[in-house]
């Protein structure tokens, strides 16, 4: 049974709806809370915390997220490749205590959603979430195929859990074999030397920005999951991954990154695979964004990873 003491309820105005049978928006099909939940194929949840942002010295903010990528996704319309689609939004973990207590809740939470044979759709808030939301995965269904896409590595090796710790954790405690990582679009120049070579001296992979550009994006990932047998797949979108001309709103911004297209085309890859999954968005920061393209973005990605076909 999922327990919904860990949840709290979102505003129903955030449920867009033009009352028009000839225009249907996401808004108009989801469920709400625990509406028809044993009926859904798609389960989201948002954390909207960036306690795990503070702790690592980052600019808060991501806290308001859940909110603006659910406005945005909501006002989507339904077309043919999202009408096999029945998303029940369960609202938002709980948040009190401290982001260790958090982590519990969401992946308690995540645990059952994928029990329960749901996708599983994660807004944060601050990618310390990876942590919980990736273990809950490895813990309910097995062997995962892991990808950060993501600007920094985040294997910080911190005392404190934050932000940049989520993968070193994962690692370390088994929840993600080193062959199964894989590091995508990172940046050299905003990592350390010394996580980098970690990283690979673990064996995982890193798919640095200019390199996986010049392979091809969508390509590299369609290969790198077509060539695994991992029971489940795990896709933490980082925001930050993306140029700031495309996603200004991050909690932290760089000139240097994905183009909005490029992303997609990982989202793309996430669709066509039917193995259990979590798609998480993490690091989108309404506070810098700009007339909320960042948490549209972050909607298309959502829409672009539950497509039931590539869409152009």
């Amino acid at each position: 049974m999922l327990d919904d003491s860990l949840l709290k309820p979102v505003d129903t105005d955030l449920f867009y709806t033009r009352n028009d049978p000839n225009d249907i928006r996401m808004g108009d099909v989801a469920f709400q809370y625990g509406e028809q939940y044993e009926t859904a194929n798609v389960v989201l949840i948002g954390c909207p915390q960036d306690e795990g942002v503070r702790r690592n010295k980052g600019r808060p903010g991501a806290a308001g997220a859940p909110e603006e990528i659910r406005r945005a996704l909501y006002r989507y319309p339904i077309g043919a490749e999202h009408r096999h689609l029945k998303l029940c939004d369960l609202g938002n973990i709980k948040i009190s205590g401290s982001l260790e207590d958090i982590h519990e809740r969401l992946q308690s939470v995540v645990s059952r959603l994928i029990a329960d044979k749901k996708t599983a759709v994660i807004l944060g808030g601050g990618n310390d979430i990876s942590y919980a939301d990736c273990r809950a995965l490895a813990e309910t269904a097995g062997e995962v195929l892991a990808f950060n896409i993501d600007r920094h590595l985040d294997v910080r090796a911190d005392d404190v859990r934050n932000s940049g710790t989520p993968y070193r954790m994962l690692l370390e405690e088994g929840w993600v074999l080193p062959g199964n990582f894989h590091e995508v679009g990172i940046n050299s120049f905003a990592n350390s030397e010394v996580y980098l070579a970690y990283v690979k001296e673990k064996g995982g992979h890193i798919h640095q920005l200019g390199d996986i550009r010049n392979a091809g994006v969508g390509l590299t990932i369609d290969s790198i999951i077509k060539e695994s047998d991992a029971c489940a797949l795990f896709f933490g979108f980082d925001m930050d991954v993306v140029r700031a001309m495309e996603a200004p709103g991050v909690s932290d911004a760089s000139p240097m990154g994905f183009t909005a297209r490029e992303i997609c085309e990982i989202a793309d890859c996430a669709a066509a695979d039917p193995r259990p999954k979590v798609i998480e968005i993490t690091e989108v920061n309404p506070q810098y964004d700009v007339g909320g393209i960042t948490a549209k973005l972050a909607a298309n990605i959502i829409m672009r990873a539950l497509a039931e076909s590539k869409s152009s």
